[in-house]
């Protein structure tokens, strides 16, 4: 039975099984070692993407490492100057920092941009082929504007999803109430990097990421309502 398993139905079974643990040891027995893994877990869930990528090449190695370093250099200046996202701090369960912002976070970064990038493009694909033969023509413009503009709205709900189970763990704190202006940065910054995920030249068809993106979104979505409460 297991053995016919694709290495996208693994990597899923495998990040089904942690956000399970992950999610009883929260919020069901309030295990602190296992709030304390998160970075370990992120590792984790980076690596499963790196192993279903299929075909990797160099132009999908240089599109993580661009989005590990645009999303650390953005936190690294909201942190430090305030300019971006608003008056936050990051704690110490995230591990090891660099500017006062955890290196994982740039790791997070990534999950997120490839997880919403994959999810419309999958979403996209069939809509845009339709639209290429009613038209006889390539809608490159439409494909850009749409995996742009969809998937950073998507990442900008997963933040929303995201940000209060992240601060009553510790993850990071805000000074004062959550600002708009975060939401807005996020956006932004999400749609920048959006744009290298359209233009380097990678294979960007990865059933995984869409579960991985579906299942951290009930991960969330459960922890916001019995977490929180």
């Amino acid at each position: 039975m297991f053995t016919n398993l694709s290495k996208n139905q693994w990597a899923t079974i495998i990040a089904i099984i942690f956000h399970i643990v992950g999610l009883l040891g929260i919020a069901v027995f309030k295990n602190a070692w296992i709030i304390q893994s998160t970075p370990y877990h992120l590792l984790l869930m980076f690596a499963l993407i790196i192993w279903t990528q299929p075909g990797k090449n160099l132009a999908f190695l240089i599109f993580m490492l661009v989005t590990f370093c645009g999303g650390m250099a953005a936190e690294v200046m909201g942190v430090n100057t305030r300019l971006l996202f608003g008056d936050y701090a990051y704690g110490t369960v995230l591990g090891y920092s660099f500017k006062n912002v955890p290196l994982v976070i740039g790791v997070n970064w990534v999950i997120i941009i490839y997880c919403c990038g994959i999810s419309v493009h999958t979403l996209l694909t069939k809509a845009i082929e339709k639209l290429a033969q009613e038209t006889n023509t390539t809608p490159q413009h439409v494909k850009l504007l749409t995996v742009v503009v969809d998937g950073a709205t998507l990442a900008v709900g997963f933040d929303w999803l995201m940000e209060p189970v992240a601060v009553k763990l510790g993850y990071w704190k805000w000074m004062d109430a959550i600002p708009f202006y975060n939401y807005l940065c996020w956006f932004v910054i999400a749609a920048v990097l959006l744009v290298f995920f359209h233009y380097f030249s990678f294979r960007k068809q990865n059933k995984f990421a869409v579960h991985l993106l579906m299942i951290q979104v009930m991960f969330f979505l459960l922890l916001r309502t019995f977490y929180l409460l």
